[in-house]
């Protein structure tokens, strides 16, 4: 019990917990790679819950002294130092706000791109729009073409078949 006038450092019951260290380099290696590892992967928890808990952005890079590398990012690490880099060039002449915006709106021609391709397939798979491809392109499409039906023809057999044999069976 700590009285009024008594400080927490005279008193006979002092608090538990974890002592304070001096932040310094360690000079034994193995308590050092040891201190090195735990601390690492708590830094590489610590980022994932935060990636999680808050929906951020996270990546981290850890060089260890022998020059191993470990990484953390709960998107690419590529795109993430992309984004800095486009946020720290742009962030002496825009805002956050509109460096995230223009991210955005790059990805949303990404995908608008994508789509005008995957629609421009489908409609030659279709047999439509087919009038300005080269000969090469042409050939491509007929053979993937070719390759679809008799996938679908293999699998219409396989259902008759066991059409087929089920209705024998109940004929039986």
């Amino acid at each position: 019990m700590v009285y009024p006038n008594e400080s927490l450092e005279d008193s006979p019951q002092k608090k538990m917990g974890r002592g304070k260290i001096e932040i310094k380099r360690i000079e034994n290696t193995t308590n050092r790679q040891v201190t090195f590892c735990k601390r690492r992967n708590g830094l590489l928890k610590k980022a994932y819950e935060l990636s999680v808990l808050c929906d951020a952005e996270v990546a981290l890079i850890v060089f260890s002294n022998r020059g191993r590398l470990y990484e953390y990012a709960n998107n690419s690490v590529k795109a993430t130092i992309e984004r800095y880099k486009k946020a720290s060039d742009s962030s002496n002449t825009g805002s956050v706000a509109e460096v995230n915006a223009q991210f955005y709106q790059q990805e949303a021609d990404k995908l608008r791109n994508q789509i005008r391709n995957l629609q421009n397939t489908n409609r030659h798979m279709l047999g439509e729009s087919v009038g300005g491809l080269p000969m090469k392109e042409l050939k491509s499409l007929e053979s993937r073409l070719e390759k679809g039906i008799s996938r679908i023809r293999s699998k219409k057999n396989e259902l008759l078949f066991a059409e087929i044999e089920y209705m024998q069976k109940k004929a039986i």
